[in-house]
């Protein structure tokens, strides 16, 4: 038999293949309510669908771009960015990825080597954990769930810090509570990292589906912020382009041009027409971005009062951009147990919090991005018919 890497091998397998598999199979007298994976209900402006077509017969399109990608697309998201951040980035600061999975596992690569450890708040997002597994790079699980807060401590991280260290993770909003780290919490978390010379990452996947106007941290608007500092993002979700593959990697030249190596040898360059796409879609497209935001708004909103119900046991914990962390009321029940029951019984699919990190056998994450507003109120009927069988 081939013989199988002993980090791959003992890294987890794709969580949401893994839960797919649990849907019944034959007839049903009810629609399942689809809560595993973080992916929108629609599909992407229809002025982008245009121009992907449009862009589908140009014959230069299937060609390479730069490692980094488009250098337009680079200037344009580097402007973008420090708008939103009211900070200075320069083209020069920005690597279009393929996807942002991509971004991270480049970033590790680049920073650290098998037996060095970088820390990751538990719960955590399970590409991130399988990520360093298979890299033999030791996830160092920090708590950021609990009754007073939905983010880790700095003192708490700043106690696990060793020679090995190469960096600290932070999601925000994060994925799988939803929850959205205050700013300053993000800014004492690199200044920690600075004290130690080693980088802050910070995964801002959903950072556009934050519900404040100000930036969601300050770090942009320093002049040094990219020497300990490297953020992750990806277009996948605002412009529902998931199955396109496209996202970001911002930190300083001097680091760029050593992920350079990995990029290269990953995928070699972005997708074209992606990139293209996007190129238009920043600006063509503005109005259509500001509208699904609200959609995901009413969404959030409206699971959030159908979770008022008197009778339901199930706690919600967290919410936020697109997901809802919640704790079931099984205390003796492993959350696998409990998740697969949802799918088989009652016709629930959603992630259990073992996937997620240590000590999150008592919860659950919904991904609601893939259900509308009218589904939340049968969600939670659904619930409550689990608390009774």
């Amino acid at each position: 038999m081939t013989h199988i890497s002993s980090d791959v091998a003992r890294t987890e397998f794709p969580p949401i293949a893994e839960a797919m598999s649990w849907i019944k199979k034959g007839p049903t007298n009810r629609a399942l309510i689809n809560m595993c994976q973080a992916v929108p209900s629609y599909p992407p402006s229809e002025k982008i669908q245009a121009e992907i077509a449009r862009l589908a017969m140009a014959p230069t399109t299937g060609g390479y771009t730069d490692i980094f990608g488009l250098p337009d697309l680079r200037a344009k998201h580097a402007a973008h960015m420090a708008a939103d951040y009211q900070g200075s980035i320069a083209p020069e600061q920005v690597a279009i990825t393929t996807g942002c999975n991509q971004s991270f596992a480049a970033t590790l690569m680049t920073i650290a080597q098998a037996g060095d450890n970088l820390i990751l708040p538990a719960p955590w997002y399970f590409n991130h954990n399988m990520w360093l597994t298979m890299l033999g790079i030791e996830p160092r699980p920090i708590a950021a769930l609990s009754s007073t807060v939905t983010y880790p401590n700095v003192a708490e991280v700043a106690a696990r810090i060793d020679s090995r260290t190469r960096g600290i993770l932070l999601c925000s909003p994060n994925n799988p509570t939803g929850a959205i780290y205050p700013a300053d919490v993000i800014e004492a978390f690199y200044e920690l990292a600075a004290a130690h010379n080693i980088t802050l990452i910070v995964d801002e996947t959903y950072k556009d589906f934050r519900p404040d106007a100000p930036p969601p941290h300050r770090l942009f608007q320093r002049k040094d912020w990219d020497r300990n500092f490297v953020q992750l993002y990806s277009f996948s979700k605002i412009y529902a382009l998931a199955g396109y593959r496209l996202g970001s990697l911002i930190g300083s030249e001097t680091f760029l041009h050593e992920a350079a190596k990995v990029l290269d040898c990953m995928t070699i360059c972005p997708p074209h027409i992606t990139q293209r796409a996007v190129l238009f879609g920043i600006d063509a497209v503005e109005d259509w971005k500001h509208e699904k935001k609200a959609v995901m708004r009413g969404r959030l909103e409206a699971l959030r009062a159908a979770f008022t119900h008197p009778a339901l046991k199930y706690e919600l914990v967290s919410s936020g951009a697109y997901f809802a962390y919640i704790k079931h009321p099984f205390r003796a029940t492993p959350s696998k147990q409990v998740a697969i029951k949802l799918a088989q019984e009652h016709d629930v699919l959603c992630l259990p919090g073992s996937m997620f990190g240590p000590g999150q056998d008592d919860f659950l994450r919904l991904a609601f991005a893939n259900v509308d507003h009218t589904n939340m109120e049968p969600l939670v009927e659904r619930l409550i018919e689990s608390q009774n069988v």
